[in-house]
């Protein structure tokens, strides 16, 4: 592998205040609430650190909301993908996947009980208008790439070896065929779950008591917690190997079970999920560019009852391909490296979903799926989100501290939304001291008021909290300074102050010292 450099420092513009626009949970005008900044660069790990405060992004413009003034309160939600066990509807979209890939079954009904979204779209849901107004502000506002170079210079940090790196590709297990680049395609190790024992019958459930399942499940748990790093991974083919010691027959299959079930040579269809880094743009990625696109644009007119004219190549690109996190390939990071990507579901050599993610130091953060709606029949929503979280205990088989899956928002408030608190066991974070609290714990209070406090500890703090302003790091005419520094020789706006030390308070104060503010 070649050698890693470190990435140059995030450099962000704050928008001072707050902005009002349409809500694309309840649809009222003016009166969904949120602080943002755009994004020129960051590295994950101030990204990482960004969503653990409620932060998230849409393309290179990071959105925060005030959650207590907000008409839908939107809460940071993540998921435990190596305690999570598919529930019976999950394990429903699953069979049906398999039904249509051995047989070429289309399940009769609508389905109506299960999500047919993303798990993430609803992030940015009806703020493509608020994205186009802010994309004309920052393109004026775009910092020159020779400012960005005296940057890097400065920090002496370089990034060219990253580029060498970055075409890169994955493909889960079950891409087997080559690439377009005409590299061999690459298999992962996954977590994989207990199987039946040898000698069972694949076709036919076995029977179990509910008090037998329970007890089982409690034992494997254990098992699981007990058997960290000695998990075994995938084998070239697909086929998971045994993950803990030799399962009795009546135990239920795990995710990857579900997942990568062998197929009959004679399979109707093949479905291969491979992962592209999209920013900066892999080989495979411009090659599958426009396909992509396409998918996309069919996606938002059907589903989302865009007119023609308005899912363009410019808003795509906007929207879902242009990130403001830097590519970071370390020695003891995942194969892949961390950044931006989309994972490409391809049927029978064509797209037909692709599902935005970051990959970041502690987690999968899911940020937009888009597909074809000829197959929505396949509730793609849940399956890529159950493919997600596959893969994040794929990505912790070599990186053991990434063990998160990130979905995003949970609006309570809004019904349709609140599916995501079904991928359990997960957390929601609390909006004032910003600390994890089991989802299970947080509904009751949601179930009363929209917005809540978590943590129930009343004499608890923000302990992440800004507590020295004039250490902000901020960039002044090409240099980086403290801002107590900045403030005594160059601060001639009393406003300003104002506005660095509200941007202070909502990045805390280790983001607040290692990115870059900046100042005109």
């Amino acid at each position: 592998m070649a050698s890693w450099s470190a990435p140059s420092p995030s450099l962000v513009e704050y928008f001072e205040g707050q902005s009002l626009y349409q809500c694309g949970y309840c649809k009222n005008e003016s009166c969904s609430l949120s602080n943002g900044m755009w994004a020129h660069s960051l590295t994950v790990q101030d990204y990482q650190d960004l969503i653990d405060r409620g932060w998230r992004r849409s393309g290179k413009y990071i959105y925060k909301p005030v959650m207590n003034r907000t008409c839908c309160p939107q809460y940071t939600i993540r998921c435990h993908p190596l305690q999570f066990q598919p529930s019976k509807s999950h394990k429903k979209v699953l069979k049906k996947m398999l039904k249509f890939l051995t047989k070429g079954e289309i399940s009769k009904g609508n389905c109506e009980d299960e999500p047919m979204d993303s798990t993430m779209e609803d992030a940015v849901a009806g703020d493509f208008a608020l994205i186009n107004k802010l994309d004309i502000k920052c393109d004026l506002k775009t910092i020159s790439s020779d400012l960005k170079g005296s940057i890097e210079s400065e920090d002496k940090m370089k990034e060219k070896s990253l580029k060498k790196e970055v075409s890169k590709e994955l493909i889960h297990p079950q891409a087997i065929e080559k690439l377009g680049s005409g590299e061999p395609s690459h298999s992962i190790k996954v977590h994989s779950g207990p199987k039946p024992g040898k000698g069972a019958d694949l076709s036919k459930p076995p029977c179990r008591k509910a008090k037998e399942m329970r007890k089982e499940r409690k034992r494997l748990k254990l098992m699981q917690q007990n058997s960290a790093g000695a998990f075994e991974g995938f084998q070239a083919q697909g086929q998971p190997a045994s993950l803990l010691p030799k399962a009795k027959s009546n135990q239920p299959k795990s995710l990857e079970d579900l997942i990568f079930e062998s197929l009959p040579e004679n399979a109707s269809h093949k479905l291969e999920v491979r992962v592209v880094r999209s920013t900066p743009p892999s080989p495979q990625f411009k090659a599958t560019f426009q396909e992509s696109y396409q998918v996309y644009k069919r996606y938002q007119m059907i589903i989302h009852k865009d007119p023609p004219d308005k899912p363009t190549v410019s808003q795509f690109t906007r929207f879902l391909c242009n990130s403001p996190l830097e590519a970071e390939h370390p020695a003891n990071g995942p194969e892949c490296g961390y950044g931006s990507f989309h994972q490409q579901y391809w049927l029978d050599g064509k797209i037909i979903a692709v599902g935005v993610i970051d990959i970041l130091p502690y987690c999968v953060s899911s940020v937009y799926l888009y597909y074809d709606p000829d197959y929505s029949f396949l509730s793609l929503g849940v399956y890529s989100a159950l493919r997600e979280i596959a893969f994040t205990r794929q990505l912790h088989e070599k990186t053991s501290q990434l063990s998160y899956y990130y979905m995003g928002f949970y609006i309570h408030s809004c019904p349709k939304m609140r599916y995501k608190g079904q991928y359990r066991p997960s957390d929601l974070l609390c909006p004032e001291t910003y600390v994890w609290v089991p989802i299970e714990q947080c509904l009751p209070s949601l179930d009363i008021s929209k917005y809540c406090r978590f943590n129930q500890d009343p004499q608890a703090v923000d302990e992440g909290r800004s507590k020295d302003p004039d250490r902000v790091r901020v960039l002044y005419r090409r240099s980086a300074l403290p801002y107590g520094v900045y403030k005594k020789n160059h601060q001639e706006d009393p406003r300003e102050e104002v506005a660095v030390l509200e941007y202070a308070n909502l990045v805390g104060q280790k983001c607040s010292e290692r990115i870059l503010l900046f100042r005109n």
